[in-house]
């Protein structure tokens, strides 16, 4: 197990490329000491996590023609457009069985990352045991508007991208002098003011802190990636990220495109291999930085 931090940013369906990152880590048993997954991120992390070799790409694409998978129809019904119930428990529980014991054997941490709604603030969730806290998966990946709030202990929570949507600076606060970040967009990306917060502000109006938070998301997220190009000029940070835009948005069915996307994650690995084994042979060497 590697000494280093492993950093998951979300993005919807364009986490298949996360995916294919994560599944030529498990070919060359690549594993780290820490995790934090955003939204997307943490799901794809279950299944790292669990060593399915290709069972995060299969549950992306294997239900997109079921309603109660993703479709308006579900948003209608039950508040979620992802089907919670199909997701986080028909899916692990009977359709594509989750291997909990395995998960159980890392030595590791893991953290999903949450947005309190009260607070506005990121909370960084420790998944110890994925039947428990599966909820924590759960509210890290309900995007605001087409999800419903996940209630933990009394405390309503949105998803992780929100507060936090790339994590490095809570791994460098929790001791992790190197880390390896994952990102779905290409480097030219910058996000922009969010164009629905009037919309954002009439919804979540009993939720100020949050509303305040989903307004200065893209100055956080930008200023994160400030944060990541300083790192990776240290030689403490090493990026995995798509080569050119990604071209499908966070609701995406097409299949083809989403199994392109998720090649282009494993190619993209397994090019920068030896770079990557290299940045993870000094961390192990000193890992105090």
């Amino acid at each position: 197990m590697h000494h280093a931090g492993l950093i998951l940013e979300g993005g919807g369906m364009r986490g298949v490329y996360t995916a294919g990152i994560l599944d030529f880590f498990l070919d060359k048993e690549i594993e780290f000491k820490e995790i934090y997954g955003v939204s997307a991120g943490s799901c794809h992390a279950c299944s790292y996590l669990s060593k399915q070799r290709g069972r995060a790409f299969d549950v992306n694409v294997q239900y997109l023609d079921d309603p109660q998978y993703c479709s308006v129809r579900s948003l209608v019904k039950t508040g979620n457009l992802f089907g919670a119930e199909m997701l986080y428990h028909t899916i692990p529980d009977k359709l594509n069985q989750y291997d909990y014991d395995t998960f159980m054997k890392y030595q590791g941490k893991f953290y999903a990352v949450l947005t309190n709604c009260v607070t506005g603030e990121p909370v960084y969730y420790p998944v110890r045991e994925m039947h428990k806290d599966i909820s924590a998966i759960q509210a890290s990946s309900s995007l605001p508007l087409v999800s419903k709030m996940v209630w933990i202990e009394g405390v309503p929570y949105l998803d992780g991208g929100i507060s936090d949507s790339i994590p490095l600076e809570q791994s460098l606060k929790n001791g992790n002098k190197w880390n390896v970040v994952i990102l779905t967009r290409d480097s030219s990306y910058r996000k922009s003011p969010n164009s629905m917060m009037p919309l954002l502000k009439a919804r979540y109006k009993k939720y100020p802190k949050l509303v305040e938070q989903m307004k200065n998301r893209h100055l956080h997220y930008n200023r994160t990636l400030k944060l990541i190009e300083k790192g990776e000029k240290a030689g403490k940070v090493f990026v995995i990220r798509p080569k050119k835009p990604v071209e499908i948005g966070r609701i995406e069915k097409n299949r083809e495109k989403l199994t392109k996307l998720y090649n282009e994650g494993y190619e993209d690995a397994e090019k920068c291999y030896d770079q990557l084994a290299e940045f993870l042979e000094k961390a192990d060497k000193n890992p105090r930085g």
